[in-house]
């Protein structure tokens, strides 16, 4: 018989390979006890400077921005990249805050909008899948949302091991439950026994599982696993989006449960979801998390624009 597995604890985790992860938290620890306006001005210094670093990334937001936004000139493409950036760079601090400080101290921060409606939806028994999606507002709305609803979180694990148990540490602080994004019986159980699911399903996880569908009129790989989930469990889908505005205050939005979903039909599904996620998209460009590759998994015949 196998002993268990050792559960990890930040005491192992001193060898020198990790003292830039330590140096990173202590210093992201410091930022969060600032002023939360100097905060977010120490977040869009960051993303300035990536802008101007992260070469890669860069080159990647430039060729999603200009697939998806064509008509615009190449100058407000420019604008446009520099503020997923800026964007980009006050999420780190905000995601800092979200595992590092108690969410309830946001909560003079935050507007919600729909709360009744998962609320009364959960009620039903059935859970609920939280269709949401990868705005840089993700960690921070989602943590203050769970102060007033308990939802089960996906996760995908870092290859840097001291910098995913500090995830997991405030995932597990914020949530019930973290389910590796692969785990399906995982999904499925928390559904079953009537939770809220966060499940984002705007990302491109390769062939496998995917159809094609549209996403800003350019095909995109687009999983499946949202309309089989939805089927399978009987969960309604209820929409979540959120949103900075200007001077440090958030609004998270819940939509009513989405009706007709799933349809059967794989690529109607997956083209529904991408418009939904298109028109969130729409609301706050700047705040998308274009430094994904969103279309890096082509039809047969294409090859990848990165």
């Amino acid at each position: 018989m196998s002993s268990p597995q050792k559960q990890e604890n930040y005491a192992d985790f001193w060898h020198p390979r990790y003292w830039i992860t330590w140096l990173g938290f202590c210093t992201a620890w410091l930022i969060t006890r600032l002023p939360y306006r100097l905060q977010l001005q120490i977040g869009s210094s960051i993303g300035r400077i990536g802008y101007h670093l992260a070469n890669s990334r860069r080159h990647i937001v430039e060729v999603n921005i200009s697939l998806c936004f064509p008509a615009l000139p190449p100058e407000e493409q420019d604008q446009l990249v520099r503020k997923v950036f800026r964007s980009s760079g006050i999420s780190i601090v905000e995601t800092a805050n979200a595992w590092l400080r108690n969410p309830r101290d946001f909560l003079p921060r935050v507007s919600i909008t729909g709360l009744h409606h998962l609320e009364n939806t959960l009620k039903q028994g059935n859970g609920v899948l939280l269709l949401g999606m990868h705005f840089s507002t993700l960690d921070l709305c989602g943590a203050v949302l769970a102060t007033y609803v308990e939802f089960d979180v996906m996760y995908r694990r870092n290859k840097n091991r001291l910098l995913d148990l500090i995830m997991k540490k405030g995932r597990q602080k914020n949530f019930p439950k973290a389910i590796n994004r692969n785990d399906i019986r995982g999904i499925l159980n928390s559904l079953k026994q009537g939770h809220a699911v966060w499940y984002g399903a705007d990302q491109d996880y390769g062939r496998k599982h995917s159809v094609f569908a549209p996403f800003f009129g350019i095909q995109a790989a687009s999983i499946t696993a949202t309309g089989r989930f939805a089927s399978m469990t009987q969960s309604p889908l209820i929409l979540f989006t959120h949103f900075r505005n200007e001077g440090g205050s958030y609004r998270i939005e819940l939509s009513e449960p989405i009706a007709d979903f799933p349809s059967g039909d794989e690529v109607a599904d997956a083209s529904f979801i991408n418009q939904l996620v298109e028109q969130a998209v729409l609301k706050q460009p700047d705040q998308y998390w274009w430094l994904h590759r969103r279309f890096k998994t082509r039809p047969e015949g294409e090859s990848r624009p990165y």
